[in-house]
C-alpha cells in the first residue's frame, strides 16, 4: 500500500498562538473536551520532540488509547505534529501520522484556522479511510475552542 493523506481546515474563534499553546501543554486538554479523558507523559518532557504520550479518549461512544510521540513542535508556524506508535490505529495502519496546524485567517478576520492532516498507510484495501477519525478532531476542536473563549 501507498502512503495516503485527508486533511480538514476548522474555523475557530480563539487565536492562533493560544489555541497551539493550549494544545502543546497536552496534560490540559482533558479539562476543554469531553472526547479526551487524559493525557499521560511516558518518557520525555511536557510539549518537548521526541516526548512520548498515552492519550484515553473516548472514539465512536467507545474507551480508546493511543500512544503517540510527538516529532514536531513549531512554535513560529504553530504546528505540531504526532507519530501514532501503539493503540487501535496501528492494528489498522502500518504508519500513522497527525499534524495539526494553527493559522490567521486568510482574509485577517477574526479567529484562527485549524488544519488538521493525517498521513496513513493502510494495512490492506479492506481497512476504511480515517475518515470517521477526521471528523472526531474537529468536534474535539470545536469544544477546545468554546473552552478558551470561556476563559478569556
Amino acid at each position: 500500500m501507498i502512503e495516503e493523506e485527508i486533511e480538514v481546515d476548522v474555523d475557530i474563534k480563539a487565536r492562533a498562538d493560544k489555541f497551539h499553546k493550549f494544545i502543546r501543554r497536552s496534560q490540559h486538554v482533558p479539562k476543554a473536551t469531553h472526547y479526551i479523558k487524559g493525557c499521560d507523559l511516558l518518557e520525555g518532557e511536557w510539549g518537548k520532540v521526541g516526548s512520548i504520550l498515552l492519550w484515553k479518549l473516548v472514539f465512536d461512544g467507545e474507551p480508546r488509547v493511543s500512544k503517540d510521540m510527538i516529532e514536531v513542535i513549531d512554535e513560529e508556524k504553530n504546528v505540531i505534529q504526532l507519530r501514532v506508535l501503539e493503540g487501535p490505529l496501528k492494528k489498522e495502519y502500518k504508519s500513522f501520522l497527525k499534524t495539526m496546524k494553527v493559522m490567521s485567517p486568510k482574509h485577517g478576520g477574526p479567529g484562527s484556522v485549524v488544519k488538521w492532516n493525517m498521513k496513513y498507510e493502510r494495512i490492506d484495501q479492506n481497512v476504511d479511510h480515517p475518515n470517521r477519525l477526521l471528523q472526531f478532531f474537529v468536534e474535539v476542536t470545536k469544544e477546545i475552542d468554546q473552552y478558551l473563549l470561556s476563559k478569556d
